[in-house]
């Protein structure tokens, strides 16, 4: 890992596990469990109690669980266990990324990503 600014969040009112992806929800950080949630990056390795802090990493290099093979350069988005799957466009939907694989992996590896949050917007056909 290289992050170069990390933030740390009011986790909501269940435990994040470390390394899964969570979205914003009022300010607070919840597990994502959608690829049209306002991800906000993937949870330091640590994760964090209900209530608690966890840390996500803005800028720079960081980690995250994969829940399905990944190919290094995928964009990643999460999946509905708050685990990285490659983004795909969805005709009609804005689909979020919390940045690019740099490294391939299988399902449950922990491997690291560039952070480069933005979206996948596709017009409906």
């Amino acid at each position: 890992m290289t992050p170069i600014l990390i933030k740390s969040f009011r986790a909501g009112a269940a435990a994040i596990a470390g390394y899964l992806i969570v979205k914003s929800v009022g300010g607070h950080a919840e597990l994502a469990t959608a690829s049209t949630d306002p991800l906000i990056g993937a949870a330091g390795s640590l994760g964090a109690p209900a209530g608690g802090m966890v840390d996500v990493t803005e800028a720079g290099w960081s980690e995250v669980r994969a829940g399905g093979n990944i190919s290094d350069g995928d964009p990643l988005t999460a999946n509905n266990l708050g685990k990285a799957i490659k983004a795909v466009p969805v005709a009609g939907s804005v689909v979020r990324i919390i940045g690019f694989a740099r490294s391939d992996a299988s399902d449950d590896d922990v491997i690291p990503y560039l952070v480069a949050p933005g979206v996948i917007a596709t017009p409906a056909p």
